[in-house]
């Protein structure tokens, strides 16, 4: 469901996996130099929303127009692994349809969750 991006903790995927939640990290698959726009498109090939503390992503997907893949950027620094767990599945709950439809989230505290749909106009 989730592909998380460099800078966030690699530990998050067992986090979330204990929650039943199937995600994967650039690292591990490899990724770790791989530009903004193939993370884009592996996770628009394998569903998965991309999960970053990078603004990039959120204008990639503003200019191109695209409708996938969603992307959530998380501007609370200095989360550990369980806690960026706990986050996203909290935004699950909140989000999980416009994630689901296309959309792309900020999120800048705890409860504090911005989302647009995709594509942007």
């Amino acid at each position: 469901m989730f592909l998380l991006d460099q800078g966030l903790p690699r530990s998050t995927v067992q986090h979330l996996a204990a929650q039943g939640i199937v995600s994967q990290h650039v690292g591990e698959l490899g990724m770790s130099q791989a530009t903004d726009a193939a993370i884009l498109a592996y996770a628009e090939r394998h569903q998965l929303i991309v999960v970053t503390l990078d603004a990039d992503f959120h204008a990639i997907l503003a200019v191109s127009g695209a409708a996938r893949p969603s992307a959530i950027r998380v501007r609370i620094e200095g989360l550990d692994g369980q806690q960026l767990a706990a986050l996203l599945c909290d935004v699950l709950q909140v989000a999980g349809a416009e994630l689901a439809a296309g959309a792309m989230i900020s999120i800048t505290a705890p409860n504090s969750v911005r989302i647009r749909s995709l594509p942007i106009h």
